[in-house]
């Protein structure tokens, strides 16, 4: 086993090797344009990004064509939001999203606030689990767009995604995924959720960074968007710009090798998780599972340890890559909202540790990491005051603690 080890698979995968031989040559010998479409180099290139396209496709049940590429989740989540608010203003002016989603979603949202749409964020239970029954009472005859994330990137929670896509059919309101996390992870079939725009990226399924995708319906109802580009008129009039073959062959070959290997690699990543959740909450007191018990991602243990600073943690176990909240909103000192949108307290909030375990996780390094986290936690709790004092049977909420 090699130092330091990879346990942040939510946050980044490394390039599956295979996706980098794939990738190879269209770097220095299949470099055409795929736009050109009067010499070999263009039309090979075109053939790349072709099979690309269905073997996404493939990965999520949908037709090559309704895979518009993008750079990243973080794109296509804004495309699908703003291209939608902008496409049917006319028929209304309200979204409905939650109040969970990664900050791709809620930051385009709250944009679009101050251009005048009505955004209602629902809250979610305390395992992070949208209710379906609460989109139904949202919606109204000004709604346009419903935007729920298949599967939460700290937590790990799987949303009931199929029965808020027969809401949204029902009422005859268009339904946008954020399923990043969930893409490649668990099966997903646009047909089966009724989904008519679907964001997801390439490196979180062992693909290159920079490259993404947005599903767009073309039938049943035909999904139309205003684009944030222009230029050109790639991508169907939706995402102008120079195709990166590269990436794209790149991100087919990644969903390739998921839709191959998901069954048998999912089962593997789930036990590796089970060992982890067991060695580190059956061996010690005052540890709480964050996110859903059982409708969780198969790589996702997120944990809160009491009487501990997460960043102190992190630290303490320097040659294990996690993060505390999310990797997109680490850089900020308040406690993860999605742990505070479940009711878990700020204390606990900024206790929590996710552990995302991927691919190429091994056994030896899941028990490296019980080993080391067990030790680290004790250490910290051994220095803490507050955890001497409610060991002695204090109850931590009565103390009145003096002002400076």
């Amino acid at each position: 086993m090699k130092l330091p080890i990879y346990m942040d698979n939510h946050s980044t995968t490394p390039c599956d090797p295979r996706v980098v031989d794939a990738m190879l040559p269209y770097f220095t010998e299949k470099f055409g344009n795929s736009a050109s479409r009067n010499h070999s180099f263009g039309w090979e290139a075109e053939e790349g990004v072709d099979t690309a396209r269905k073997q996404i496709a493939k990965l999520i049940n949908a037709d090559s064509k309704e895979i518009v590429f993008t750079s990243g989740a973080t794109e296509s989540n804004n495309l699908a939001l703003k291209g939608v608010a902008e496409m049917y203003r006319e028929k209304g002016d309200h979204i409905i999203t939650s109040s969970t989603e990664h900050r791709a979603v809620i930051d385009p949202a709250k944009s679009l606030e101050k251009k005048g749409v009505k955004v209602t964020y629902l809250s979610v239970d305390k395992t992070g689990t949208v209710n379906p029954d609460d989109v139904r009472n949202a919606i109204t005859d000004k709604t346009i767009l419903i935007s729920i994330m298949l599967a939460n990137n700290e937590i790990g929670t799987i949303n009931p995604i199929k029965e808020i896509g027969k809401i949204a059919k029902e009422k005859g309101v268009l339904f946008h995924c954020d399923a990043t996390q969930g893409v490649g992870k668990i099966p997903v079939n646009v047909q089966e959720l009724g989904v008519d725009l679907m964001s997801f990226s390439a490196h979180k399924i062992y693909g290159p960074k920079g490259i993404g995708a947005l599903y767009v319906r073309r039938r049943a109802p035909r999904v139309r968007l205003v684009p944030m580009l222009d230029g050109g008129g790639h991508e169907r009039g939706m995402r102008s710009g120079t195709l990166p073959v590269p990436l794209i062959v790149g991100f087919g070959k990644a969903a390739e090798l998921c839709e191959q290997e998901m069954a048998t690699e999912s089962v593997r990543m789930m036990a590796l998780r089970d060992r982890l959740k067991a060695g580190i909450m059956g061996a010690m007191e005052e540890v709480y599972l964050n996110g859903h018990p059982t409708e969780r991602l198969p790589g996702n243990l997120n944990i809160s340890f009491a009487y501990v600073e997460g960043e102190a943690l992190l630290m303490g176990v320097k040659e294990i890559a996690l993060s505390s909240g999310s990797a997109c909103t680490s850089a900020t000192l308040e406690p993860s909202y999605v742990l505070r949108a479940l009711g878990v307290g700020s204390d606990l909030a900024h206790s929590s540790i996710r552990f995302g375990i991927g691919r190429f996780t091994t056994e030896e390094e899941v028990d490296y990491t019980i080993d080391r986290m067990l030790k680290a936690v004790n250490h910290l709790r051994e220095m803490s005051p507050l955890y001497e004092m409610a060991k002695e049977g204090i109850d931590l909420s009565t103390v009145e603690w003096a002002a400076h």
